[in-house]
């Protein structure tokens, strides 16, 4: 059997998302899993909440790592046209004004809020982001927040991450990178893999050789070997969410 084909059969890339619409601290909320003690949250992307490669991804995380999944909208019901994301056609979008509508200051607190929400419901609460959502995880595995809001964070791909953010994580720390990333450069992958190997957080960084940045979410059966990355980032945060959220 080939990469492909192996990877084709661990990902439901035509499938309909099984979860529900609902609200999670005034957010809509994608949600779908039904463990009472284990909780995952995804922040999303520029494609957003109800993209279907991001919802049929929760859907994943629920069966294979035990979990309740939620996807929340933290885009304020604003959504972006899928297709000049996928093709890359950003002139056709009004990108920094989106960005201006949903800065980190105007997203960060209602982002907490909701992990908030979680932590009290829940036993043990991990949680994925990928792009845009790449600084909102790692803001929620602060150090500031005693007790911690998150037990674990994974990150695919960050995008407005700042080297204070890093300097700040106090959860261990999952990177899922691209080899081909102008946002997540070279030099803030250094900087990222050289700071939380010292901070005493466990870290695990991994590299996709060929992928570009959006591959983790977007999984376009157009480009190359970006299904197969999808499907090797989702097995990775898998493991990783069963080593945090499922330990005694």
């Amino acid at each position: 059997m080939s990469v492909s084909a192996c990877c084709l059969k661990c990902f439901e890339w035509e499938g309909t998302p099984s979860g529900r619409t609902a609200k999670l601290a005034k957010n809509d909320i994608y949600i779908v899993g039904d463990n009472p003690d284990v909780a995952i949250i995804i922040i999303h992307d520029l494609l957003g909440w109800n993209f279907p490669n991001v919802r049929l991804l929760a859907d994943h995380y629920a069966r294979e790592a035990n979990a309740t999944v939620y996807i929340p909208d933290f885009f304020g019901g604003e959504v972006l046209p899928f297709e000049p994301i996928l093709k890359g056609e950003w002139e056709k979008l009004d990108v920094p004004g989106f960005l201006g509508r949903n800065s980190r200051e105007i997203r960060e607190p209602e982002i907490f809020d909701c992990a908030r929400a979680l932590r009290e419901k829940y036993k043990k609460v991990g949680v994925a982001g990928f792009c845009y959502g790449g600084w909102a995880a790692f803001r929620l595995g602060a150090k500031e927040h005693q007790p911690p809001l998150v037990d674990c964070i994974t990150v695919g791909h960050p995008s407005l991450l700042t080297k204070k953010d890093v300097d700040e994580i106090a959860v261990p720390v999952q990177i899922l990178a691209p080899e081909h990333d102008p946002v997540y450069t070279a030099e803030l992958k250094r900087y990222t893999f050289d700071t939380v190997s010292g901070l005493g957080v466990p870290l695990d960084y991994q590299h996709y050789p060929g992928a570009e940045h959006g591959c983790l979410t977007r999984g376009d059966s157009n480009k190359a070997g970006e299904r197969e990355a999808m499907a090797r980032g989702k097995n990775a945060a898998v493991s990783w969410f069963t080593q945090w959220l499922h330990q005694s």
